[in-house]
């Protein structure tokens, strides 16, 4: 156990503080996210400035779903997107899947959109451009130069009404799946494939990851705009992410869902607890107090 711990604490404590870094970073950061960007990949682009996406980007964050929780920030972003961070709420804790650029401009996810038959033209426009005097007004003048609307629309945007009404932070996890339980009655195709979708998302999620997800994704959009509390700041959400990841990290259902999902791929994890009734708020609450003494806060 001991092993294990220095171990969290080497790599959460180098993957935090790398992407507070990142995004206090003045130089321009431009992520080129063409292709499959997950995990502590979507945290080292989603946290940069400039942020390109292509027909090929796959973002997703499916932490829930080895018995872990989204991380790398991503409950800051989250608490970004539209619906008052109803939509990134979604993304989290379904870990549900964005293939279209429209959909990952539209969250917030990417800034701009490339063609990937581009992407070779503007690297060579970046390298080659001026930034002495003014880095980021060349930079934003070259993407702009390379970029474009997507073709199609975004199906979250269209979506949008359902997700703020289930993902909403004042509902609890419970109330969510009812809530989409409702709309797989609906008498429209998108609507009811949705429900469908997030739920089978859902199912695949650890019962006290979704439970610590909800709780703490709305903690961060609550505090969204309030300078007094500390989350309202990527730098202070992650000193909390940080308590939270080492104690989650060293759960059984993190050893649980990384055997069944990665190593013997049966996909049949045995989570505990095993529902979201036995789901233990206190121990819950439990992941974001203070580190005890021996063991240092993240500084950032």
């Amino acid at each position: 156990m001991k092993n294990q711990l220095s171990d969290m604490i080497e790599v959460f404590t180098a993957e935090y503080s790398l992407i507070c870094k990142i995004a206090g970073y003045k130089k321009p950061y431009i992520s080129l996210m063409d292709g499959i960007t997950m995990g502590f990949g979507l945290g080292l682009s989603g946290h940069g400035r400039y942020r390109v996406i292509t027909e090929r980007t796959v973002l997703a964050m499916p932490e829930n779903g080895i018995g872990l929780f989204p991380d790398v920030g991503f409950s800051y972003i989250a608490a970004h997107s539209p619906g008052e961070g109803s939509v990134g709420s979604y993304l989290g804790m379904t870990g549900r899947r964005i293939s279209t650029p429209s959909d990952a401009l539209f969250v917030g996810l990417g800034t701009h959109y490339v063609p990937s038959g581009k992407l070779g033209s503007l690297k060579e426009a970046i390298l080659s451009a001026d930034i002495s005097k003014d880095p980021h007004q060349h930079i934003q003048a070259t993407l702009s130069n390379y970029s474009g609307d997507p073709e199609s629309e975004s199906h979250l945007k269209m979506l949008l009404p359902q997700i703020e009404s289930a993902f909403s932070a004042s509902k609890s996890v419970k109330e969510t799946i009812e809530e989409l339980k409702k709309y797989q009655q609906s008498t429209e195709a998108s609507v009811s494939e949705w429900a469908n979708e997030a739920l089978q998302g859902l199912e695949k999620g650890a019962p006290f990851s979704l439970y610590l997800t909800h709780k703490y994704f709305s903690k961060v959009a609550g505090a969204k705009g309030k300078n007094n509390n500390t989350m309202s700041k990527l730098n202070g959400v992650m000193k909390t992410e940080y308590r939270i990841a080492l104690r989650s990290a060293l759960r059984n259902d993190f050893t649980e869902g990384v055997r069944a999902v990665l190593i013997d791929k049966d996909q049949n994890p045995k989570w505990k607890p095993a529902s979201l009734d036995d789901v233990d708020e206190t121990e819950v609450d439990a992941l974001f107090k203070p580190l005890s003494p021996e063991l240092e806060e993240l500084n950032v």
